[in-house]
């Protein structure tokens, strides 16, 4: 591995002692500062070997549960330093690398530590840059379920359709990552299709964001139907897409029949009051929804009304939250939503006042 390239400081027994005395107390805290002062040494050395400068902050927070390495230009050389000295890390749950410019050689670093490192849960490395080498290393590591990791932050690195293909083969097999973002890229129709497919076998995402991508029509109704089956799915944001009214028709198809979605955002997808209406209409049979948000799409308050209308005509619908603050509403409006308020006491609706 690549790690083995430098000679790691003694080991250091890991078991602490029975707290016998005041004493012993001193004993255990003296071991611990012993063996980060082993890292803070292995780091040094692969800095070193590897011709780049040591990161202060890195330094000074290896016993922090958060370390926030973004923005540091770190490249590909520091990046493998870094994950040198975290193979043995204990303390740092949350890894955070975006915006470091680490390419591929060290994406593969990170992935070779995951595999020894069990305590790190959640890594940013968003606006990397990574595209299709980067997506296929990161692939490749998710199929194993090797690691503690839950959620990967991967917003923002050029991934399109062909890394859409490598996300479906990982993910349609990973059962540990749990919160996956891979909003701010290039995925297109192709994509949005191969990412359903990946929802209809995946059966360990809670959190998937699909924001500010190219999915437009075609692309959404075959990301819905993989939508339509999932049973672990609670939280999808596919805002800034180009969903439209036939999006917004497979959309509503969806939430007919799942019954574990909880908050969906589909903001800014042009879906207008004929495509509310379909959307309507899976509200009025949905039974796990809590959180909808429709802002910035071009509806009225007719469209409105077709929503508020669809929760009331369902006794079993728990939404809570209804985003729809981009639309003046009416009176009549109003009234209405007084009726619903009625069944659902507790549907809160987001909507613009003059």
């Amino acid at each position: 591995m690549f790690y083995c390239e430098f000679e790691a400081p003694p080991a250091v027994e890991k078991n602490k002692p029975a707290r016998e005395s005041s004493e012993t107390d001193l004993e255990i805290e003296d071991t611990e500062k012993y063996f980060t002062a082993g890292q803070r040494e292995l780091y040094m050395e692969a800095c070193k070997l590897l011709g780049v400068a040591p990161v202060s902050y890195f330094l000074r927070n290896m016993e922090e549960a958060c370390m926030n390495l973004n923005h540091h230009g770190l490249g590909p050389n520091g990046t493998k330093a870094i994950a040198i000295a975290l193979v043995s890390n204990t303390t740092v749950i949350t890894l955070e690398l975006a915006d470091n410019c680490i390419m591929e050689m060290g994406v593969l670093s990170l992935m070779e530590m995951l595999q020894e490192n069990y305590y790190i849960q959640e890594m940013n490395i968003s606006d990397n840059d990574l595209g299709l080498e980067g997506a296929r290393i990161i692939s490749d590591f998710l199929q194993r379920n090797v690691s503690s990791l839950l959620k990967l932050q991967l917003s923002g690195n050029n991934f399109k359709d062909e890394s859409a293909e490598l996300f479906l083969q990982a993910l349609s097999v990973n059962y540990r990552i749990k919160n996956m973002d891979l909003s701010h890229n290039q995925f297109s129709d192709k994509g949005g299709e191969l990412l359903g497919q990946m929802l209809a076998l995946n059966v360990g995402l809670l959190s998937l964001d699909l924001s500010w991508n190219h999915i437009c029509s075609q692309g959404a109704v075959a990301f819905c139907n993989g939508l339509r089956v999932n049973v672990t799915l609670k939280t999808l944001d596919l805002s800034m897409n180009g969903f439209g009214n036939e999006g917004a028709a497979a959309l509503g198809e969806a939430l007919r029949f799942n019954s574990s979605l909880a908050h969906l955002d589909v903001s800014s997808n042009n879906i207008n009051n004929e495509g509310v209406s379909k959307i309507s209409k899976g509200l009025e049979f949905n039974e796990s929804l809590k959180f909808l948000k429709l802002f910035l799409n071009p509806m009225s308050v007719d469209g409105a009304t077709l929503l508020i209308l669809s929760i009331k005509r369902n006794p079993k619908s728990k939404m809570e939250k209804l985003d729809i603050s981009n639309v003046l509403v009416s009176e009549q409006f109003m009234k209405m939503l007084d009726g619903v308020h009625a069944v659902h006491p507790q549907l809160d609706v987001v909507y613009k006042t003059t």
